[in-house]
C-alpha cells in the first residue's frame, strides 16, 4: 500500500519513513509524535501495522483542528477542498490571496488544507503577528480534488478509533510516555523557527529540549529524534 499524504508540508519525513521505521522496537503501545506536522511518520507506521495507537500533538491549533477533520469528517473536508480548488480556475492568485485573509481571519481548516496544497513548496510561514503569510506556487493548482479525498479518506480509516490529537506543548505530551510507548521527535529546526518570517507558530529552547530527552532516558522512555541544528 501506497503511503498517503493528505498534508502537504515541507519537512515532512515522508520519503525517510521506511528508514525510520526500521529503528522501531517490535512492540508499540502509542506512538506518540508531540511536534507531528503532517504525521508522515505515523502514517507510515499505521500502513504497516507498527503500534496499537497514536497520539498526534502539535502546538499549531489550526494544524491539529486539520487533523480532527481529516479523520473525523474526512466526506466534510474533501468536499469543500474540492470546491475551493474549483472556485479558483482562471483566477489562481487573486483567490488565493482571498482564501489566505479569510484562513486568517477564521482559522477553519478547509481554508487551511487548500493553502498548504497551493503554496510555495507547501512551507508554511507566519509573519509577527502569528498571521500565515506563504505565497502562492502560481505553477500549480494544488493536488487534484479526487486525489485528495481519496488520501484524506484512507487516513481518516487507518486511524479511525486510534488516535488521540492534541496542541499541547510537546513537554506536557512527554509527560504522559511510558516504557511501553515509542516517542518520535522531529523538532522545529534551530534558525527557522524565529523572526519575522518563521516557518514554525513556535519554536523550542534547545537546551530544554535536550534536558526533555535526559529525562525520558532516565523513565526509560523508548525515543526517536530527527534533528538538525
Amino acid at each position: 500500500m501506497a503511503i498517503p499524504h493528505p498534508i502537504p508540508y515541507q519537512g515532512s519525513k515522508r520519503n525517510l519513513a521506511s528508514t525510520i521505521l526500521s529503528y522501531f522496537p517490535s512492540a508499540i503501545d502509542t506512538l506518540i509524535e508531540p511536534f507531528a506536522g503532517s504525521a508522515a511518520i505515523s502514517i507510515a507506521s499505521a500502513v504497516n501495522g507498527k503500534a496499537r495507537r497514536y497520539w498526534i500533538n502539535d502546538i499549531n491549533e489550526s494544524l491539529i483542528l486539520l487533523w480532527h477533520f481529516i479523520i473525523n469528517h474526512p466526506n466534510t473536508l474533501g468536499d469543500f477542498y474540492g470546491r475551493l480548488w474549483e472556485s479558483q480556475l482562471g483566477r489562481e492568485r487573486s483567490f488565493y490571496d482571498s482564501v489566505r485573509k479569510r484562513f486568517n481571519q477564521t482559522g477553519r481548516p478547509h481554508y487551511f488544507l487548500y493553502l498548504l496544497a497551493r503554496c510555495v513548496k507547501a512551507s508554511v510561514r507566519y509573519n509577527s503577528y502569528g498571521d500565515f503569510n506563504q505565497s502562492p506556487d502560481n505553477r500549480r493548482k494544488g493536488r487534484q480534488p479526487a486525489s485528495m479525498k481519496r488520501e484524506i479518506s484512507v487516513v481518516s480509516r487507518l486511524f479511525e478509533n486510534k488516535v488521540r490529537l492534541s496542541d499541547w506543548d510537546y513537554r506536557d505530551v512527554l509527560k504522559f510516555a511510558t516504557s511501553n510507548d515509542l516517542v518520535y521527535m522531529d523538532p522545529p529546526y534551530q534558525g527557522v523557527s524565529n523572526g519575522s518570517d518563521a516557518r514554525y507558530v513556535s519554536g523550542i529552547c534547545h537546551k530544554e529540549f535536550v534536558v526533555s530527552l535526559a529525562e525520558l532516558n532516565e523513565r526509560r522512555v523508548p525515543f526517536i529524534v530527527s534533528y538538525d541544528g
